[in-house]
């Protein structure tokens, strides 16, 4: 029997699927990545806000009419699963069987039943499979999240904060780096709280310091950190690393004390322009993502000023904003959604455009420089390679470089290319390494 996995969602949702690859992996099972010779298709699903359910659900049926031709078995798990478990059963026959995600240890007892396969119950205790580009990774610290913010479901979802224990991180970047990983994205839904369940401390700038100094990882970055833990040793120990990029991935939602308190957010304004500050200040070439929520319930005209007004000062890098999405079993779900959805598409249209003015004007300070960049693929159609700097993570939100040489290189190669121009969101350039 051949199986193939879609993987939907995040990033943490990703390593979900890589464990469950690896799962199958170790069992010799066949894995296949066309939907017309897969025997079974699992699909890891995103329950988060309205348009990630929207897409689970369309690819679900979507993948169901396969059952028409070649599809034996349609497996569906993940976190839409989690919260409509019993829902989903009721309205899609088609699906053979709903995983939640507490039935994640009995994994290989499940599949094993579905499948007509013996599989181990081993997920996440036998190496994952890499899905993606062989040269870079994520690692997952921490699952869950305590900070319990007003319009967010994953608390509900994953549960409270429950951190990794520091050998496994460690031990599992090790053999990451073995199998030729150059790039290292650490990935929970709030980074900067690791180990905080253990005994109320923050223990993110040691597990840095250790993961620093393993051989072999060339860019280890971090998504993300929530501005009221960000700690300054944790700051000063980005500074003085050597493999520990400057990226900060800061979400901040509002720019306004008035929305964040309703956002049940622990922080405010003045300490959001302190720590960026205090960031450029410390770290020059720090680089600040982030992301907004457009039309959250009692947003006024003056709190959305506010918002941009905050845009100004800080000068993000690189910024997303969505509108409200009304989710169930969230304090916000209670509260009156009163921006209309016309009001709350002219404001995030409004903060992406002010941010697309500020982008480029920082793209274009970086013209004239000469920038470390990770070689990815190579454009059939012009022949230039295709990259990414430490400026850019790899979720393809945050531009890339390309740049024409005479030199071949492999994916996952490092060069230097000298940035000439921009073009969007992207940069061009000229090797500085030819032979």
């Amino acid at each position: 029997m051949k199986v193939g996995i879609i993987s939907l969602g995040c990033a943490k949702n990703l390593v979900d699927t890589e464990n469950v690859l690896g799962m199958l992996k170790y069992a010799g099972v066949e894995l296949t990545t066309s939907y017309d010779e897969a025997d079974a298709i699992i699909i890891n699903t995103c329950g988060f806000i309205e348009s990630a359910k929207t897409e689970a659900i369309e690819t679900i049926l979507d993948t169901a009419d396969l059952k028409e031709k070649n599809l034996k078995k349609l497996i569906v798990m993940g976190c839409l699963v989690k919260r409509y478990k019993k829902q989903l059963e009721e309205e899609m026959p088609e699906v053979d069987r709903f995983v939640s995600l507490e039935e994640y240890p009995s994994l290989g007892a499940i599949l094993s039943e579905e499948l007509g396969l013996k599989i181990a119950d081993n997920y996440g205790r036998v190496p994952r499979m890499l899905s993606g580009k062989p040269w870079m990774a994520y690692l997952q610290i921490s699952d869950g999240c305590s900070n319990r913010c007003a319009f967010c479901a994953i608390p509900n979802i994953r549960g409270p904060l429950h951190s990794r224990r520091e050998e496994d991180i460690l031990s599992e970047a090790k053999d990451l780096a073995a199998h030729g990983v150059k790039e290292i994205t650490l990935v929970a839904q709030d980074c900067s709280k690791y180990g905080f369940d253990e005994d109320h401390q923050f223990h993110l700038k040691q597990l840095l310091q250790k993961l620093d100094a393993l051989e072999g990882i060339r860019w280890i970055r971090m998504l993300y950190l929530y501005p009221d833990e960000v700690q300054p040793g944790l700051i000063e120990t980005i500074r003085q690393s050597k493999h520990i990029l400057p990226y900060f991935d800061i979400p901040t939602q509002s720019g306004s004390d008035h929305v964040l308190h309703a956002m049940r957010r622990a922080t405010s304004r003045q300490k959001i322009l302190d720590l960026t500050s205090l960031i450029r200040q410390k770290l020059p070439d720090a680089v600040l993502r982030t992301t907004l929520i457009a039309g959250f319930p009692g947003e006024t005209e003056a709190d959305y000023e506010e918002t941009l007004s905050m845009i100004e000062q800080v000068q993000w890098d690189h910024l997303g904003a969505f509108t409200y999405s009304r989710e169930e079993d969230t304090p916000a779900f209670a509260m009156e959604d009163d921006v209309p959805a016309e009001e709350k598409e002219r404001r995030q249209k409004n903060l992406l455009a002010l941010q697309e003015k500020i982008a480029l004007s920082l793209l274009e300070k970086r013209v004239g420089r000469t920038m470390e960049v990770l070689v990815e693929s190579v454009d059939p159609l012009t022949d230039m390679y295709i990259g990414r700097t430490g400026e850019m993570a790899p979720d393809h939100v945050d531009g890339e470089v390309r740049f024409h040489t005479e030199k071949n290189y492999v994916p996952g190669q490092f060069t230097r290319v000298k940035i000439t121009k921009i073009s969007g969101e992207n940069l061009i350039g000229v090797d500085q390494q030819e032979e």
